[in-house]
């Protein structure tokens, strides 16, 4: 069967979801990757309150949608990061707190903590669901910042101490993470992505390493964000196969600005023209979508396929109804039968 096409609900957040979940029906979807910010999706309220649980799967019911994975991104980018007043504008209250950097991560890190858990207690009440379904792997995907991204090209120069240092803040700070959503059967999927503590194939390798192999860590393949820094991103669905735990649909394009602005975005905002590169409505960029469902297929990647549309010079309806039917027409199933193999009198 062809995989669900889902709306990755973060870039949405200014509406309710219960305005938002009709809307996605509308514009093609089978589901919404739920984002933990706006109203969309709260993990106290999710832990805690059965009947918020209930509500939310009946909302999306109702709709005909579904849902494969919840997303808290903004509370996994304080986690490793150095904290700064931008961070206080994307965090919950009681996360930022006083603001001071250390309790920041540190609240951020507890919190995340019972987002797994949360997506347990979510999953597991889906209606209908029989009991050999209950307990099934579940994805949180998110961020994790980083101590040391911005290091990333310095002077003066980086030893390699300071970065093996990163990543051993990354591991004792999400170590403890894993460990809970072991315990839950959760999988964290980081969203490669610049800023984060992994951001291209390299620095992924370095960052599963630094936990050393943990099983809960893995990755949401996103291949935007890999295209316009020269990173082989067919190659890194291959060279990870068994760690892509979800997957977003966005794209990108390169080489289009004025020479003017390299790859590390010149202090452009998304949008001017000037920019080498900027994130498209999926289809209109220049990632090669064909190459990379044939590379998931290769894996066995059965998740849903899901748009996280970004696009600053399009209406997003637009935008997404269009990236929706592009999905849908560019998937297609595995074939496990040799096409060749009729030829074998064996067979005929």
């Amino acid at each position: 069967m062809p995989r669900p096409v889902t709306l990755f609900t973060g870039q949405w957040a200014d509406l309710p979801i219960a305005e938002l979940a009709p809307l996605a029906k509308k514009m093609g979807y089978d589901g919404l990757e739920l984002a933990c910010w706006g109203d969309h999706f709260d993990v106290d309220q999710a832990l805690n309150n059965p009947k918020y649980v209930a509500e939310k799967w009946q909302l999306l019911l109702d709709n005909g949608l579904s849902s494969y994975s919840i997303s808290n991104h903004l509370l996994g980018q304080a986690i490793c990061d150095r904290i700064d007043e931008r961070h206080q504008a994307v965090l919950p209250p009681d996360v930022w707190g006083d603001g001071d950097p250390e309790g920041v991560r540190q609240r951020a890190a507890a919190k995340m903590i019972v987002t797994g858990q949360a997506a347990r207690k979510f999953f597991d009440a889906k209606p209908g669901l029989s009991d050999a379904d209950k307990g099934k792997t579940a994805v949180v995907n998110g961020f994790t910042g980083s101590s040391i991204w911005h290091s990333l090209y310095s002077f003066p120069p980086t030893p390699k101490s300071y970065w093996d240092a990163g990543f051993a803040d990354f591991a004792a700070r999400f170590g403890p993470i894993l460990e809970a959503f072991d315990k839950v059967n959760v999988n964290f999927a980081l969203e490669v992505h610049p800023t984060e503590i992994a951001f291209d194939a390299a620095s992924a390798q370095m960052a599963l390493d630094a936990v050393k192999g943990h099983r809960r860590f893995g990755f949401n393949y996103d291949p935007s964000h890999f295209g316009y820094q020269g990173v082989d991103y067919v190659g890194f669905i291959r060279r990870f196969a068994d760690r892509i735990y979800h997957a977003h649909m966005k794209d990108v394009w390169w080489g289009h600005g004025d020479g003017t602005v390299g790859v590390f975005g010149g202090h452009t905002e998304f949008g001017d023209a000037r920019r080498a590169w900027d994130f498209r409505s999926v289809g209109r960029g220049d990632i090669r979508f064909e190459d990379v469902i044939v590379a998931l297929n290769d894996i066995r990647y059965s998740g849903p396929l899901s748009v996280e549309w970004e696009d600053i010079r399009m209406d997003r309806v637009h935008g997404a109804t269009e990236s929706a039917a592009f999905v849908r027409r560019l998937d297609f199933p595995r074939n496990d039968v040799a096409f060749d193999a009729a030829f074998d009198k064996k067979n005929q």
